[in-house]
Parts: C-alpha cells; structure tokens; sequence
C-alpha cells in the first residue's frame, strides 16, 4: 500500500536522514531541486522561459535550486519574490546567493507576472496551515490566471498537506512533486482541486528511516478477488436483501439490486413498496421482489442487507432501521437510513456506513465545513463514534473503522457526481458482505470497484453525461483487473 504520512513523521523522516544516512538539510534541498528540474523537464521539454515563485522558507530554497539548474541549461529564469516575503532561512538565502552568482534574474512581484512556459510554485512546503497573507493571495492569484501551467513543489502553496483544506487562495498546480514521502491531506477533498497530477521524489532516503513511523493513511491498492471454482453455484455467492424505495423513489433501490447482481450475488432480493415491483422485474428480471409480510423470513436467510437507498424518513423507513439493526446481520446504510441513524445515534458494529460530506456532518452533529477541514480525521470519528466500517464518499473517498489504517482512494471521477452511484455503492458493498468479507474489506473493495467502474464509464461518456446505470455496465471490467 502507498503509506501517506503527517506532517510530524515528515519531519522525523528529514532527522532521520541526517543522523542515519548523512542527508543533511543542505543535500536534501539540493536532490529537491534537482529532482524537480528532472519532472520539468520530463513533462515540459521545450519550456524555454522558467518563473519560479521563490518563498522565505526550505520551500523556496528548492525553487532557488530548479532554478540553478534552469539557468544553467540555457533557459530564460526569473525568480519571483514576494515583497514582504524575502528569503528568511539560511539555507534559502544561501541557495538564493548562489542562483544570483550564476548570473539569474530576480525580481519582487507588483502585481503581475511576466511572460513564462512553466511556473514554479515554492512559495510554502508543508508548514503552512492558515490563509496566505493579502500580497502573497494575490501572487497565487496572478499564478492561477497566468496562461503558463504549474509545477508545485511539495504542496501547492496554500492547501494544508496534512489535512487537505484550503483555507483561502491556493496554487491550482498541474503537477505536485512530494519530496521524501507522499502527503496525507493532499489525496482527497478539497486538495484534489489544486494538486494536478501527483509525484513522489524519495531523494533516496533510506527505507530503513520509516522504521517504526506510524502512516496516517494510505492509498487503497487494486483489490486481489478470488477465481470462481468451476463447481460453484448461486449459493456460495451470498443472499443479499435490499430494502428501500418509498413511494416515488423506486428507482434508487433498482440501481441497488442491479449493482448487487453485476457484483456477482448469488441472490438479490428487494423489500421495496409494491407500486415499483412492476418496474424492479421488467428492468431487473434476475431479482426477486418481497412483500412486507414475508420480510421477517426473508431477513433471516439474508447474508447481507443494504438499506436506504430511497428509504425516506417516515414510520416504514424507521421500522424497517429498527429490524435490520436488530436482525445483528452485516449491512450497509446508505442515504436516509444515516439520516435516521443520525437522529438517534447507536453503535451498529455489523455495519458499513456510506455517507456523503453531509450527510456525515449530521451522523457527527458538525458542519459540512468541519468534515471537509480534515476528512480523515472525519471518517475515523465515525468509525469510532458508530463503531463500525464508513466509506466517507467525495474525492478521494476514506475508508476507516476502528482501530484500521484509513484507505484512500484514487480512483474515480467527477463525473460521478450525479444520481443513483450512492445506491449502485450499496448494492457492491451488500454483495461483498454477503460473501464473508468484513466490514472494512468489503468497504474498501466494494469502494475501489465503484471508483474503478466509473473511470472506465467515463471514457465512453464523458463526465458530464456519466449516468449510475453506465456505472453499472462497467463493472464487469472492474472486476476482471481484480481476479487473480
């Protein structure tokens, strides 16, 4: 697994490579910057004229560095401070000394940028937590609207590497190049705005540094699923049983079952208002429909439960909550059965929860504003809190339960910003349930096969036009880069 890491173990990885590898602060910022002109280079090879945006800090010092190297090459290299902001490290002024003695342009920014290919962003590494000050804002700013493409280094100045929230303005990067390890804000929410593609430079710091250092999370790897035995029938696949569609919103339930079934369940079963029967066969043939009457036996043979998708929040939708939680099966809550569980706050340890930002600010009793500071601080109080699996949905979906490394995910799209993928979500994670995974596994395959459909959807419809039922067609491809 790619383990991303706090700030706190950054900073021990930087001892530690002076005290067991001899990598002083000085060879550290000098691999920095040049492992940085090595990624500009490789992606912008006809760049001619480099602006690097120099900051006070070791950040900037690694911009004085690329620098160096861009002027030495033959480029056209102006470095850009900020007025207030000179260099104020003493390795920063030392690297700035010697970019100047090389015969490089420096400048202070009044309000606009000059010409340029690529820019440069060292303005801040991880140590920035809160909004940048006015005059920098609007340097950031000038950079953003600037028709040149940007490299970041470390962090796109303004966006907090540890918890991924943009306080204010931020460097909207097209690349990131992480120096020593990767960063464990910068995988998911609001960071995904400003980071562009990510890139890891170790500057060959020993592994044997990591000894011991604990990851905050990490990237959720291509899950390892079984072969079907040639002798397999429907029953060793898992009864899965959903339960949802109030009047008016059949359709979510649907799009449950019919994910359910392209996950391979063995049987799918659906306890939904018998106006939508009619709909769920014609559209879903290999389902089966329950009538309430029948629901009691129905959820004693089930493997797995999913709930809430079009549940609604009257009377119907809080008894079916009560039975399922009773029944002490493996489930998924999904939609309104959070909003339910919200209201009246229990421990469900046979669960996975999906919610969306919102959705986990009322499970938390916070604001949508506090999940998004810092998501997996966010998604591991869940866990703990309910004691159980949550899949905290958005970009770079979290996955914790207690006592578990969170998993992150980099897979899927925005276009999966649209109706009915938090049920098809439901009906995968129901499925895996039922088949004897845990709650954490089967959240974190089940979330990984989501994001992976949605990505090969997405090539054949585009973002914009991404529907939960192409999703669902996709999962088939999904599912085949996982069988070993």
């Amino acid at each position: 697994m790619f383990e991303l890491y706090d700030n706190a173990a950054l900073r021990a990885l930087e001892r530690r490579a002076g005290l067991e590898a001899g990598l002083d602060e000085d060879s550290l910022m000098r691999r920095a910057g040049q492992a940085a002109w090595r990624l500009l280079l490789a992606h912008w090879p006809d760049a001619k004229r480099i602006l690097v945006l120099a900051g006070p800090g070791n950040n900037g010092g690694d911009g004085w560095v690329l620098a160096q190297h861009a002027l030495l090459s033959g480029r056209a290299v102006c470095v850009l401070q900020p007025a207030s902001l000179p260099p104020a490290s003493k390795l920063a002024r030392q690297m700035a000394q010697e970019y100047r003695q090389a015969g490089g342009k420096v400048e202070v920014f009044a309000g606009e940028l000059p010409p340029a290919d690529v820019i440069v962003d060292a303005l801040f590494g991880i140590g920035l937590v809160r909004a940048p000050e006015a005059d920098v804002a609007a340097l950031i700013a000038a950079a953003n609207e600037h028709p040149a493409q940007i490299l970041a280094l470390d962090t796109p100045s303004g966006v907090n590497a540890e918890t991924g929230a943009v306080p204010g303005v931020a460097i909207e990067a097209r690349y990131t190049l992480q120096f020593i390890a990767a960063h464990a804000g910068l995988a998911s929410g609001r960071a995904c705005n400003h980071v562009g593609t990510l890139a890891l430079a170790s500057l060959d710091v020993p592994q044997a540094c990591f000894n011991g250092l604990s990851a905050r999370a990490c990237i959720m790897p291509v899950p390892k699923l079984p072969q079907r035995k040639r002798d397999s029938h429907k029953g060793d696949y898992g009864r899965v049983l959903l339960i949802g569609g109030e009047h008016g919103m059949g359709g979510a339930v649907l799009l449950g079952a019919e994910a359910a079934l392209r996950s391979g369940a063995g049987w799918v079963q659906v306890a939904t208002r018998t106006e939508h029967h009619g709909a769920l066969l014609s559209r879903c043939p290999e389902a089966m429909t329950v009538l309430d009457d029948a629901l009691h036996n129905v959820m004693a043979t089930a493997d797995a439960i999913a709930l809430g998708m079009g549940l609604g929040q009257g009377d119907w939708a809080r008894a079916h909550l009560a039975r399922v939680l009773d029944s002490g099966k493996p489930c998924v809550l999904d939609a309104d059965a959070l909003n339910l569980l919200a209201a009246q706050p229990r421990a469900v340890p046979q669960a996975v929860l999906t919610p969306h930002p919102g959705e986990a600010a009322r499970l938390l009793d916070c604001s949508t504003a506090d999940i998004g500071h810092d998501r997996i601080a966010a998604a591991d109080e869940l866990a703990g809190r309910y004691q159980c699996a949550v899949v905290l949905k958005g970009a770079g979906s979290v996955i914790a339960a207690p006592g578990q490394t969170p998993r992150i995910l980099d897979v899927g799209n925005p276009g999966m910003a649209s109706p009915g993928m938090g049920d098809t979500l439901a009906g995968i994670i129901a499925t895996l349930l039922a088949q004897g995974h845990a709650p954490m596994q089967a959240a974190s395959i089940g979330a990984w096969l989501h994001g992976r459909a949605g990505d090969a959807a997405v090539q054949e419809c585009g973002e914009t036009s991404l529907l939960a039922r192409d999703l669902i067609a996709q999962l088939g491809r999904a599912f085949s880069e996982c069988i070993e």
